[in-house]
């Protein structure tokens, strides 16, 4: 077999992976860590209401507190990752780690850029509760393929709660504590309910 043969049936075998990897249910996430992202949510709520009593004129601190809040969350996510790849991870595990960051990266990255142009125009910031929340359910709706079927609702909650978000306008409500605070730590619950009851619970499918 020469070199250009042993590359196609390289790539062959490395597409073959990918799109097995697509037909398996990501077990990454974990109910833990994402009922923590859940609590965190209702704590920079709470912290909002005590220490941003105007957020519409401190949208610096504002975008601070619910991007840290974001990342923080990440963070405890992306270490439950990559602790359950150490002590088990086979390649095939990590092939589907890889096929479900890469799905929902874009609306992360997008969400990012949606904060920078806030941070620049801060008339705008009245959008980014209800756009955070469009973007997150349709990360959900683009990793839907890798997790149980049930996760879809969460991205449907998000969704509509995006949308009404943006209906509230320009008000005084637009970047009140509940815009962020119910919306994430409601879904985030729920997406853990579903994540511990079809993939964790014992009995359940592993």
């Amino acid at each position: 077999m020469g070199d250009g043969e042993l590359r196609d049936a390289l790539e062959q075998i490395a597409e073959i992976r990918r799109q097995m990897a697509r037909t398996e249910v990501f077990r990454g996430f974990r109910a833990v860590p994402v009922a923590c992202s859940g609590l965190l949510a209702w704590s920079a709520g709470a912290f909002q209401a005590v220490s941003l009593p105007e957020p519409t004129v401190q949208v610096g601190r504002y975008v601070t507190l619910w991007v840290g809040a974001a990342v923080l969350s990440a963070v405890i996510a992306g270490g439950f990752m990559v602790d359950r790849i150490r002590r088990g991870g086979s390649s095939w595990t990590r092939e589907t780690t890889r096929l479900a960051l890469e799905q929902f990266l874009p609306c992360v990255v997008a969400g990012g850029l949606l904060a920078m142009l806030a941070l620049m125009q801060p008339e705008l910031a009245w959008l980014l509760p209800g756009l955070w929340q469009l973007l997150f359910g349709l990360g959900i709706f683009a990793t839907g393929f890798l997790l149980p079927t049930a996760v879809r609702g969460v991205a449907a909650w998000y969704v509509a709660t995006g949308l009404i978000c943006l209906s509230v306008g320009r008000a005084e409500a637009s970047l009140a504590p509940w815009t962020m605070a119910v919306p994430f730590g409601v879904g985030q619950l729920m997406a853990a309910a579903v994540l511990y009851w079809t993939l964790e619970r014992e009995g359940g499918p592993r």
